[in-house]
C-alpha cells in the first residue's frame, strides 16, 4: 500500500472582509519532492505560505499531513507537525552563536540537544562551527542555519521562500544541492521563486498560483518556459522578445554619461559612458564593485580621482540633490532599508523625492494625489487606497512605487541596481515592460544587475566588473552568457582590437 503523501491540500479557500484570496487550493506534497510553486503579485502565495505554517486560519477546505487532516492556530502547531518555513530572509540573532540560534526555544535537555545536532550535521555533511559568533555568516550560511533549525525540530516538509534572491551563482549551486540531499533523505521541499530557469534546474513538480487558484500544476518535465510564463500572465499580456524591439539596433547619439577613471577605495579607473536611449549593463558578482560605482555617481559616496559628466557638465564634486535636480536618479538596491519608508503610505512614499517642487510653504494636496494616482495607473500598481501602508504591499508593488516616485523627477539618466531582486516573474516582466519603455522615450538607462538572463535581455551594452575593475565591454552582438560569465568568474578578458 502507498504511504500516504506528506502534505494533501484539498479546495482551501480564505477571504478578507469577503474579498476571496484563495478560490480553492488543490496541492499534493510526496517524500523526497521538490515542488516549486509560482505566482504573480496578488496570487494568494503569501496568504497560503501563512496558512500552512499556522499564522492564518482557512475558511473553507481540507489540509491533511500524512493522511490526518489539520488546522493549525499558531506556528508552533505547524512545527508540531512537521512544516517548517525558511524565510527568505533568515531571522538570525547577530549576538549569539550559531548553536544558540539553531536551538532558540527549544525546552527539551540542552546536551541531548546537542548529541542530536551533532548527528543531523554529521547526516547532512554540513561543517558549520557551532561555537561561532552568527555574525559571521554570510546569507547562504544564514539559510543552512534556518534549515537546520527546521531540521532538528524533525520537520518532514520545508518552506523555501525565494531563498535564491540574495545568494550568488556558486551559491545557489550549493543551495541546490542540499536541497537535493534533503529530497533524498525524503524530507518535501515546497519552493517558492521568481526565477522560472531555477525551476527546471531542480524541482521535479511545479504549480501556477493565479488569482486565488491553481492554474495549472505538473511534473516539471511536462512543462516548458513559456507553459510557465503563459499560466502566470493575463490575458493578451505580450512577452517582449529582445531581437523583435527595433530599438536595439537604433544609434544612440547624445551622450548623456560619461566617467573617466574614476576611483575610489572600492573600485579603479572606471571609465564608461552611457547615451540617450540606450540601456547600459553593469554585470559581475557580489562584491565586484558595482553598487559602490553606483553610490558615487550619484554623490552618496567620495571618490579619490577620476571625473563624471552629465551631459557636458562635470558633477564630480555635486551633492546628491544637485544632481537629482540635473536629472541623475539612482534606484538602490536595498529597497526595504534604503528605497521604503516602510511605515508611511503609498502617497507619502511617491511623492517623497519631490516635495519641495510641490509646495512653497503648505503642502499642495491635489498635486501629491495626482501625481501619486498617474504612476499608480501607468504602473499598474495593486493598492486599495493612496494612504494604505506601503509595508502592506507585495514586494513587486513596492519596486514599481519606488520606481515611480524617482521617475515623477523627470530625470535624463536614471540608475538601476537590482531592479527585479526579490519580485516574482510577473512583476518582473513588467518592470522589464516599463524599462525599455524608458529607453524608448530617450531616457539614459544604467543597470546594474546580477541575473545575467536580465542584462541579456535588456541591455544594449554591457560593462563587466570584477575586483572593482572593468575587465570587459560588450557591444549588442557580442553580448552572450558565457562571454559575461567568463569575464565575471575570473576567465580571460575580452580584449577589443
Amino acid at each position: 500500500m502507498e504511504p500516504f503523501p506528506l502534505l494533501e491540500v484539498k479546495n482551501v479557500k480564505k477571504s478578507f472582509l469577503q474579498q476571496p484570496v484563495l478560490k480553492g487550493i488543490d496541492l499534493t506534497v510526496k517524500k523526497g519532492d521538490i515542488f516549486a510553486l509560482v505566482g504573480g503579485n496578488g496570487a494568494g502565495k503569501s496568504t497560503f505560505m501563512k496558512i500552512l505554517t499556522g499564522l492564518y486560519t482557512y475558511d473553507e477546505g481540507e489540509i491533511k499531513i500524512k493522511g490526518r487532516p489539520v488546522t493549525f492556530f499558531n506556528p508552533s502547531e505547524a512545527h508540531r507537525n512537521g512544516i517548517y518555513l525558511v524565510p527568505q530572509e533568515p531571522l538570525i540573532f547577530p549576538n549569539m552563536t550559531i548553536e544558540e540560534n539553531i536551538l532558540l526555544g527549544m525546552k527539551q535537555n540542552k546536551r541531548q540537544l546537542r548529541t542530536k545536532l551533532d548527528v543531523l550535521m554529521r547526516k547532512l555533511g554540513w561543517n558549520l562551527q557551532l561555537e561561532k559568533h552568527a555574525s559571521l555568516l554570510s546569507i547562504a550560511q544564514q539559510q543552512l542555519v534556518e534549515i537546520v533549525r527546521g531540521l532538528i525540530r524533525e520537520a518532514e516538509i520545508l518552506i523555501l521562500d525565494e531563498p535564491t534572491s540574495t545568494l550568488t551563482a556558486n551559491e545557489i549551486k550549493s543551495l541546490f544541492v542540499v536541497m537535493k540531499n534533503l529530497s533524498e533523505q525524503g524530507i518535501g521541499i515546497i519552493y517558492i521563486t521568481h526565477r522560472l530557469p531555477e525551476i527546471f534546474a531542480i524541482a521535479n513538480q511545479v504549480a501556477i498560483l493565479r488569482d486565488g487558484v491553481i492554474s495549472n500544476q505538473g511534473k516539471v518535465n511536462e512543462f516548458t518556459y513559456d507553459m510557465l510564463l503563459k499560466g502566470l500572465l493575463p490575458e493578451g499580456y505580450q512577452e517582449m522578445q529582445k531581437e523583435e524591439n527595433l530599438y536595439r539596433e537604433k544609434a544612440a547619439l547624445k551622450r548623456v554619461l560619461q566617467v573617466n577613471g574614476l576611483s575610489s577605495h572600492k573600485f579603479r579607473d572606471i571609465s564608461l559612458e552611457v547615451k540617450a536611449g540606450e540601456i547600459v549593463g553593469i554585470a559581475g558578482v557580489v562584491g565586484a564593485g558595482r553598487t559602490e560605482l553606483a553610490e558615487a555617481l550619484y554623490g552618496i559616496t567620495s571618490v579619490t580621482a577620476g571625473n563624471i559628466l552629465l551631459e557636458k557638465t562635470e558633477i564630480t564634486a555635486w551633492t546628491t540633490k544637485r544632481r537629482i535636480d540635473a536629472g541623475m536618479i539612482y534606484v538602490p538596491e536595498d529597497r526595504a532599508g534604503h528605497g521604503i519608508f516602510s511605515i508611511a503610505s503609498v502617497q507619502q512614499n511617491m511623492t517623497s523625492v519631490l516635495l519641495y517642487r510641490l509646495s512653497t510653504f503648505f503642502l499642495k494636496q491635489e498635486k501629491e494625489s495626482a501625481l501619486t494616482n498617474e504612476y499608480i495607473k501607468k504602473f499598474r500598481i495593486t493598492v486599495h487606497d493612496t494612504n494604505q501602508r506601503i509595508e502592506s504591499l507585495s514586494g513587486g508593488n513596492q519596486q514599481k512605487i519606488v520606481l515611480g516616485k524617482y521617475l515623477a523627477c523627470e530625470p535624463k539618466l536614471i540608475i538601476l541596481d537590482e531592479p527585479t531582486r526579490g519580485i516574482d516573474a510577473k512583476a518582473r516582466l513588467e518592470i522589464y515592460e516599463t524599462i525599455n519603455k524608458l529607453r524608448e522615450n530617450g531616457l539614459a538607462v544604467l543597470l546594474i544587475s546580477s541575473d545575467l538572463e536580465e542584462i541579456m535581455n535588456l541591455a544594449n551594452r554591457v560593462y563587466v566588473m570584477r575586483n572593482g575593475n572593468i575587465v570587459s565591454h560588450l557591444e549588442q552582438k557580442e553580448i552572450s552568457l558565457d562571454c559575461i560569465t567568463r569575464t565575471a568568474y575570473g576567465g580571460e578578458e575580452v580584449s577589443k582590437e
